[in-house]
């Protein structure tokens, strides 16, 4: 049997860890150590058509790429456009769908054009309200970015932009679900991704203060689906959710497009500006570097034992995981939110939130399952 997985996802980091904010929360801002023989990181044009080359040639048919950073935006239009012009080059009568994600500070009448015109899925980043936003999300003077990033955020909905919202549940917006459910339908957000923060203390047995508590993640979870399916109309949701569809992607026995939910990892790979290729883009660290695509490529960085060992890992549960019931609808979570605390060995740091939800909300899943299979499998 072949077991290689086949190359269809790539996330790039053109620009590296460099931001033009400095957020509380942020987790990549530290990989600048990486690299420590550069101020600034930018991908070159000699790499960016590598990798172009690799994935096309490489890829299934059809193939999405993610942009992300730090923030991609800092390497201007032009620099996209180039990577639009190398995929028509290398197409091959394949597809590819392009995403960027951005905190939206450099948007302007040139970038919602281009994003516009070539079809780019963007995720702006946007906490909430103003006193939620700039809680944690400042620029390095330390003022907040909230009065630029709702400005963007309106002007990109007004001109057609296909724009998510892009939200992290921390220590202060966790207090906040309706206020933050209402503000982003009331811009005009119909598809929104709330994103937990958690990051461990210096000492290894704790959490840094803006990290959300599972418990308070739990109630905001519970109360966020009750908003979420009141909003049905005629059985179908009318705010898309990213978590609860991937939730509702599991009872229907599917593969969920949230991978924190499947069973195992590693089906995608992380291209940093330099070319170096990651496991995953919360593991960009040596431990889990496969290479670089002028040495090697993309589709044997993919299947290498390694990759194969950091996928597997998921598997490897407590018992605690191995019993519960709700296992089949989590897997044990994101490895990154495991070993958060040195006294639950790999536990999920969220597993007390997924109970909360799934004890709550699993007879509404099942229901919602039933009455679709019922609509759609004849």
């Amino acid at each position: 049997m072949n077991n290689q997985k086949t190359l269809s996802n790539i996330l790039i980091k053109p620009s590296g860890p460099d931001c033009n904010l400095a957020c509380d929360y942020c987790f990549y801002l530290d990989k600048a150590g990486l690299f420590p023989n550069k101020s600034k990181h930018r991908m070159s044009e000699t790499i960016l058509q590598e990798l172009t080359r690799q994935l096309l040639e490489q890829g299934t048919r059809q193939i999405s790429v993610a942009w992300q950073g730090g923030e991609p935006t800092l390497m201007g239009v032009d620099f996209y456009q180039k990577a639009i012009d190398y995929q028509k080059k290398y197409i091959n009568g394949k597809r590819i769908g392009n995403s960027l994600q951005t905190n939206g500070l450099l948007i302007d009448d040139s970038w919602m054009s281009f994003l516009q015109e070539n079809n780019f899925l963007v995720g702006l980043s946007l906490d909430g309200p103003q006193h939620i936003h700039d809680h944690y999300r400042k620029f390095h003077s330390g003022r907040g970015s909230w009065e630029k990033v709702s400005s963007v955020a309106n002007v990109m909905l007004k001109n057609g932009v296909t724009v998510n919202a892009l939200s992290t549940v921390n220590a202060y917006s966790v207090n906040f679900p309706d206020e933050i459910y209402d503000y982003l339908k009331a811009v005009g957000f119909r598809f929104m991704q709330f994103i937990p923060i958690v990051e461990t203390s210096e000492d290894g047995c704790g959490i840094k203060s803006f990290s959300v508590r599972p418990k308070d993640y739990g109630m905001f979870l519970i109360r966020l689906f009750d908003r979420w399916l009141s909003d049905f109309q005629n059985g179908e949701p009318t705010t898309s959710i990213r978590y609860f569809e991937s939730l509702f992607f599991r009872y229907m026995n599917l593969q969920p497009p949230d991978c924190t939910l499947m069973e195992s990892c590693g089906s995608y790979l992380v291209v940093e500006h330099n070319g170096d290729v990651y496991s995953c883009d919360f593991f960009v660290e040596q431990a889990w570097k496969l290479g670089n695509i002028t040495e090697t490529i993309l589709i044997d960085m993919l299947n290498p034992p390694r990759q194969q060992r950091f996928g597997r890992a998921k598997s490897e549960l407590p018992v605690k995981c191995q019993i519960c019931p709700w296992l089949f609808y989590c897997f044990g979570g994101c490895p990154k939110d495991r070993q958060r605390d040195c006294r639950t060995g790999n536990l999920n740091y969220f597993c007390e939130s997924v109970k909360m939800l799934q004890e709550y909300a699993d007879p509404y899943f099942r229901q919602l399952a039933d009455e679709w299979r019922k609509k759609n499998v004849t």
